[in-house]
């Protein structure tokens, strides 16, 4: 199977209409959002990574950018407070599963294996794929060029999965991305895969990287971010889900991506402003 017709089936999954999805919810009801509005806070679990999707304000240590933003404006119209927690690839199921946290806005994009495990609110508020990061001599120019060569991941990266059966990649995890990428900078790989909106933002802002580029012009596994529950907590979904859908509806995502600053825009986001400001 060609990559663009890989990336074709997996995308028109992940993205089916939001009346399919909302109808394989569970019908019974959970006690997560009872709880939640008992306590007056909605813990959060958050990746902040650096760039503009997740940072640490240095002169306030208050975490900043596009997932914070998310999680508390989320807690704002839940009309509770938001208790935002920082998790990781490897840990941020465990934390979610273990209700260490409530909800998930951690750059973990839908796929099928996940969506068997957990609950998410079907509406997509973003759209990510991975691609690598490698030395401008390097000589990657390929998904292809991976085959048999030492990639450097994070733990828990559903790239894991195509980077070894689809181009034979030998995968390196590790526990951070920003562990995975010094690892590239030591020489332990040829590559770092990582979500788009990590390597874009650090070669464009970081003089430490100018040796280093992003090669590859198609993304792997192009997916829609969405907030993550717990499975069969139809409640929770469904007013997370009503919060998603406001947010495209306002144009609020829209507004809160160039605010943050980051480009370039998503084009799923005006998509989908204009499908929920259409009449029913």
């Amino acid at each position: 199977m060609s990559l663009r017709t890989s990336l074709a089936r997996h995308l028109a999954l992940s993205l089916a209409p939001v009346a399919l999805a909302c109808a394989s919810l569970p019908a019974h009801a959970d006690a997560t959002l009872d709880k939640i509005h008992q306590r007056g806070k909605v813990a959060i679990g958050v990746i902040v990574n650096g760039g503009p999707f997740g940072g640490i304000d240095p002169a306030t240590q208050q975490l900043i950018g596009w997932n914070p933003e998310l999680a508390r404006d989320l807690a704002k119209r839940l009309g509770v407070e938001a208790e935002l927690v920082q998790v990781q690839p490897a840990t941020r199921v465990q934390f979610l599963q273990s209700g260490k946290v409530d909800l998930l806005i951690a750059s973990m994009e839908y796929n099928p294996d996940r969506g068997e495990i957990l609950g998410y609110a079907p509406t997509p508020f973003y759209r990510v794929g991975g691609t690598a990061l490698t030395l401008k001599t390097s000589g990657i120019n390929r998904w292809e060029d991976l085959r048999g060569k030492a990639v450097c991941a994070s733990q828990g990266s559903s790239f894991t999965k195509p980077l070894q059966e689809q181009y034979g990649a030998q995968v390196r995890g590790f526990k951070t991305s920003a562990e995975s990428l010094l690892a590239l900078r030591g020489g332990n790989c040829v590559a770092a895969v990582h979500d788009a909106t990590l390597i874009h933002p650090l070669l464009r802002t970081n003089p430490e990287w100018a040796a280093y580029q992003a090669p590859l012009t198609e993304e792997i596994l192009p997916a829609p971010s969405v907030v993550w529950t717990r499975k069969g907590e139809a409640d929770t979904i469904a007013a997370v889900d009503k919060v998603v859908q406001e947010w495209h509806r306002s144009g609020w995502l829209i507004d809160t991506e160039k605010r943050i600053g980051i480009t370039p825009p998503q084009p799923l986001l005006p998509e989908l402003r204009a499908r929920f400001k259409a009449p029913a």
